[in-house]
């Protein structure tokens, strides 16, 4: 089990408080809004109602015993980047932070924030990518260079194996793991025999143009 805290209950702060209570998590859930604690208080384990911008009300939490702290504060710019740098005063080893626009995401990575993310331009991106390719199920970039996907396998990949596919020479990409549907079953780092099915879906990892480049396969 983790510890996590969730400053500020927008939409995304809050399906991110249920979700990770949901899975078993402790989660402290932070907002000065008496209504969203009130209706988060059953999909957390602590619901505190507090202005995470007041520097010592924040430190009298103790936060920094958390695996992460994640800040969610909506529209707020400047209360999102006041509570970064109170977080990293305090020590905090793990700070995620949901950004509006690019001049904020670097202003909370100058603050020295572990991961700064845009939730509708990351799922815009991910949902162009999919619909771009029809085979690709779900797309995860890792930085600049490279992705994860996860891709059904097409008809051509079929009653081969991974041997006889050789993915990595001919693509420069990665088969990390394969889900079977039917019957289910995830399997890490499959063997060069696997022999590829209609309801199988792959887990691929590789550079940028190097997905682009295996998106084409049909």
């Amino acid at each position: 089990m983790k510890r996590f805290a969730v400053i500020g209950l927008s939409t995304f702060g809050y399906y991110l408080t249920k979700s990770l209570f949901d899975a078993g998590h402790e989660v402290i859930a932070i907002d000065q809004d008496r209504q969203r604690i009130q209706s988060i208080s059953s999909s957390a384990t602590q619901a505190v109602i507090l202005n995470a911008t007041d520097k010592e009300q924040l430190r009298s939490l103790g936060l920094e015993s958390m695996d992460s702290v994640i800040i969610s504060t909506g529209t707020n710019l400047s209360a999102s980047v006041l509570i970064a740098f109170y977080l990293k005063e305090m020590g905090v080893k793990h700070i995620i932070a949901k950004a509006l626009d690019e001049d904020h995401s670097q202003i909370l990575e100058k603050l020295g924030v572990n991961e700064v993310i845009q939730p509708e331009r990351d799922m815009a991106f991910r949902l162009a990518k999919s619909l771009i390719s029809g085979n690709i199920l779900d797309y995860v970039p890792l930085d600049d260079n490279h992705n994860l996907i996860q891709f059904a396998a097409p008809a051509s990949f079929q009653g081969k194996s991974l041997k006889d596919l050789d993915l990595r020479a001919r693509y420069n990409i990665n088969v990390i793991a394969i889900e079977e549907l039917v019957p289910y079953r995830f399997i890490l780092a499959p063997t060069a025999d696997f022999i590829l099915k209609e309801s199988d879906i792959l887990i691929v990892l590789g550079a940028s143009q190097d997905i682009e480049k295996f998106q084409k396969v049909k």
